[in-house]
């Protein structure tokens, strides 16, 4: 029962992946049918953001409610409908009404099934739970670029993405009962747990401590504002950036962008194995230094074929960085504050997704599409800095309690 429980939840961050990569891939074609200015594209994405920051905010207690099980199928409901929408929709006021429940949709279940797997799963499960999401982010714009360039369609892609998100709606509901089974079982090894304290994590340090106050929070926070940052700007204006500075076709674009999300997926999938043997700080670390020389090919001048070994570096060196941080997240700050802080985490993240694609949207459009890759390898940098500066506070908290210790022992 609990590997079919892991199956249910690889499907559900497939459902939440399907849909992220769609509208950057699409906005060439959308933007002419509409005859949109190009940086709507940005505030529609901000809209949909905007909505899975508020729903990540609330999900504590939405969770605590009605939970993880009937949360995830709704979500899921939610998205499916906001993508049928965006098929039929007549105007562009119309994509941004349904912008609200496909943002609203993804936020709540996103927290939920992070806390619970960085909490109940080793590390390899939440890189491999992340590679799913990949999968759909990844089978989104090959799924869109397919009807593009046999149809000139992008409405038919996103009928086909809505079909599969209802179908993935379907296995969700006839799974609900598994939710609650699961759930008593986790209640029966959170008792055994405080029965067997030597089992447990050591929560003394944090006991009375607000999870706004613990040290190393604000830092933890930066890094993933930036890391969502550079990936939804990657999937956003990664293929405006090839069409219009690299002179590719649009269907030759959203392939190659496509290839993006196919390096965080393959990676994520590489991670879950290498964390065996690596730890979550040395694997974010290196995935940092990995995107940062894939961003900087970008912005090199080369021929327009290192454009694709560029997109698929940055998308292989994203990879382990956001499963890591989200798997650490017990460890950095105490299982006690785990499913407040994931919520902070996810909403800051969501943050980044919101606001900082829009920001290139809205400077290109008085600039040039062609300031891309700069502001890519701006946003890893600061993500970079903030988590080595997030290490040595970590290290300076290890040293101090290790020192607490051997003075406690002589």
């Amino acid at each position: 029962m609990a590997t079919f429980f892991l199956v249910i939840i690889y499907l559900a961050f497939i459902s939440l992946g399907l849909p992220d990569s769609l509208l950057g891939v699409s906005w060439s074609l959308m933007q002419l049918d509409f005859k949109a200015p190009l940086e709507t594209a940005g505030v529609l994405f901000m809209t949909i953001a905007g909505g899975t920051i508020i729903s990540s905010f609330i999900s504590g207690a939405v969770l605590k409610k009605f939970g993880t099980g009937m949360v995830t199928f709704i979500s899921c409901l939610m998205t499916a409908g906001a993508l049928f929408g965006f098929y039929m929709a007549p105007s562009i006021i119309w994509l941004f009404l349904f912008a609200i429940p496909l943002g609203l949709g993804a936020g709540a279940v996103d927290t939920g099934l992070n806390n619970y797997v960085a909490t109940h799963y080793k590390a390899h499960h939440m890189s491999w739970l992340h590679c799913f999401w990949g999968v759909g982010a990844t089978m989104g714009p090959i799924i869109m670029a397919q009807f593009i360039s046999t149809q000139n369609s992008w409405r038919s892609g996103y009928l086909a993405i809505a079909g599969m998100q209802f179908a993935l709606v379907v296995i969700l509901f006839f799974a609900l009962p598994l939710w609650r089974k699961v759930g008593e079982n986790s209640k029966i090894n959170e008792k055994n747990e405080q029965e067997n304290p030597e089992n447990s994590l050591d929560e003394t340090e944090f006991d009375n401590k607000k999870a706004w106050e613990i040290s190393g929070i604000k830092l933890a926070l930066l890094s993933f504002l930036f890391y969502c940052g550079a990936e939804a700007t990657v999937g956003l204006w990664g293929s405006s950036y090839l069409v219009n500075i690299k002179n590719i076709s649009i269907d030759v674009a959203a392939k190659w962008v496509s290839m993006y999300y196919a390096g965080i997926t393959i990676g994520r999938f590489i991670t879950g194995f290498i964390t065996l043997k690596m730890s979550n700080r040395k694997l974010i670390r290196l995935g940092q230094i990995i995107a940062l020389v894939g961003a900087v090919l970008l912005l090199l001048p080369f021929p327009s074929s290192w454009s694709l070994v560029g997109f698929i570096m940055v998308g292989l060196g994203l990879a382990p960085i956001f499963p890591c941080m989200l798997h650490e997240t017990p460890a950095r700050f105490g299982k006690k504050h785990s499913q407040t802080i994931m919520g902070y985490q996810m909403a800051v993240a969501y943050t980044g997704s919101t606001f900082l694609p829009p920001l290139l949207g809205f400077i290109a459009a008085h600039s040039t599409i062609g300031i891309f890759p700069f502001m890519i390898a701006g946003f890893i940098t600061m993500m970079l800095w903030g988590t080595e500066k997030l290490n040595a506070v970590l290290n300076k908290k290890d040293y101090k309690k290790a020192k607490k210790g051997n003075s406690t022992a002589v």
